[in-house]
């Protein structure tokens, strides 16, 4: 009588051992993202310019308004990569997606109109010289969009402007831009 009792308990133990267990489920699979898109930010449109390259951008500020000279002397400079989101983004900021000089102040009322995610990652910075110069090296192969603010020389005779130009680097060839 012990030998089937201790086989039914062998065999309860054994479908246990089967058993799920019991708790939180594992999580899903990270979704797949799909193709590029111009209104969800994706972090895997960015992929390409955060591998390093050979290009290299060597660029200076000349704008002016007329007489009033600016500069962008101590100012930051970006270098955010093109993709349809960011193209899109700067469409709406800056009035085009290849290049502009417009009002500080307008460009950042568009903000909350535009897309927004977390790209900054993938933004690439440096600073402006005395002399309103900047580079950035080490850059892949693509499309870029080359932002900064310039200050009138002479403060009080304008408003900060937002310049804004689209660059590409092929082939890893240094490129010069002018703002």
């Amino acid at each position: 009588m012990l030998r089937p009792i201790a086989s039914a308990f062998a065999a309860l133990i054994l479908v246990a051992a089967c058993a799920p267990t019991l708790g939180p489920p594992p999580p899903p699979p990270p979704p797949r993202e799909g193709p590029p898109s111009s209104t969800a930010f994706r972090a895997g449109d960015f992929s390409w310019s955060a591998v390093p390259g050979r290009g290299r951008v060597d660029g200076r500020l000349l704008y002016r308004a007329g007489p009033v000279r600016y500069s962008c002397a101590g100012a930051g400079v970006v270098l955010t990569p093109e993709t349809l989101w960011t193209r899109r983004r700067m469409t709406i900021l800056y009035l085009s997606p290849e290049r502009a000089a417009l009002p500080a102040a307008d460009v950042r009322a568009r903000t909350p109109s535009a897309p927004s995610g977390d790209y900054s990652a993938f933004v690439k910075r440096t600073v402006c010289d005395a002399n309103s110069h900047f580079s950035f090296s080490g850059l892949a192969n693509g499309a870029w969009f080359v932002i900064t603010v310039a200050k009138p020389v002479a403060p009080g005779k304008g408003p900060d402007i937002a310049v804004m130009r689209r660059i590409e680097i092929r082939g890893g060839k240094p490129v010069s831009v002018d703002l």
